[in-house]
């Protein structure tokens, strides 16, 4: 188990945010031990990829801990059979029914 005091000294928040110390550790005791590896490894994934993590070790946490829906992009029923001549799903398409009326190909698209 991670105690939190360790999620503390990884985030290495700056000293301005000293008062944020009991909300993060109120936030990180109320999740589950496995939601809490799934935030830190998203953490640890982040800083090692040289990417931001925010330096408010609050929104640091509350951020990682959220999933962001993946953009798509759509194509509609008619404009795929044109493009691939086909309804088998190619390139990563994939077909939809999300309103139970028509019919449509999503992809994700890279974040």
């Amino acid at each position: 188990m991670i105690t939190f005091f360790e999620v503390w000294a990884f985030l290495e928040p700056k000293a301005e945010y000293a008062n944020l110390f009991g909300h993060c550790k109120q936030l990180w005791e109320s999740w589950s031990s496995d939601k809490q590896k799934e935030v830190l490894l998203k953490i640890e994934k982040k800083k090692s990829e040289h990417k931001f993590v925010d330096y408010n070790p609050l929104l640091a946490l509350r951020n990682n801990a959220t999933e962001r829906p993946k953009p798509q992009q759509t194509m509609s029923f008619g404009e795929y059979y044109a493009k691939y001549g086909t309804t088998e799903e190619r390139e990563g398409w994939k077909m939809a029914n999300p309103t139970g009326q028509k019919v449509i190909y999503v992809r994700e698209t890279r974040a």
